[in-house]
């Protein structure tokens, strides 16, 4: 099993919503790469990011975050959060991200997101589902899909 710490971005700043509500969020550190070297410390070989921001734009927001992680630590690291154009998802790569994790886009253009597994591989693309109440949610929390876990 492979154990992936995950940290949330908002503002350039940690945090954590409650079931994807931007009204309830905790914050948890100012510094993304101070945390981001903290799992390392821990052991950590693997980080997700979230760009919670770029989720909500529709465009990714906290590529430098994601460029400075990959710089200062030794994590391999996948990204999502507002990755909709193949400009974004190379831009992800370029900045260092191993893996990037589309998710609204796997329900919304399915047809792209198989272009990217065939043109990057399986091991590069992950697929991410946020869930409330078994329906996969899209565009940051706010469109609940008809889409369930089990389809």
């Amino acid at each position: 099993m492979q154990l992936f710490p995950a940290i949330d971005l908002r503002g350039g700043q940690v945090v954590r919503l409650t079931q994807g509500d931007y009204d309830r969020m905790t914050v948890y550190g100012q510094d993304p790469c101070a945390q981001a070297r903290s799992f390392v410390a821990a052991g950590a070989k693997n980080l997700h990011v979230v760009d919670l921001d770029g989720a909500r734009a529709g465009r990714s927001v906290n590529m430098a975050v994601l460029q400075h992680i990959c710089r200062e630590t030794t994590l391999a690291v996948d990204f999502g959060g507002g990755i909709h154009t193949d400009g974004d998802i190379e831009q992800v790569f370029a900045a260092g991200a191993a893996m990037a994790c589309v998710g609204s886009l796997a329900v919304t253009d399915v047809p792209r997101v198989r272009g990217w597994l065939q043109r990057y591989g399986g091991d590069r693309i992950i697929l991410g589902a946020d869930v409330k109440d078994e329906r996969v949610c899209i565009h940051g929390w706010k469109t609940v899909t008809d889409t369930t876990v089990y389809q």
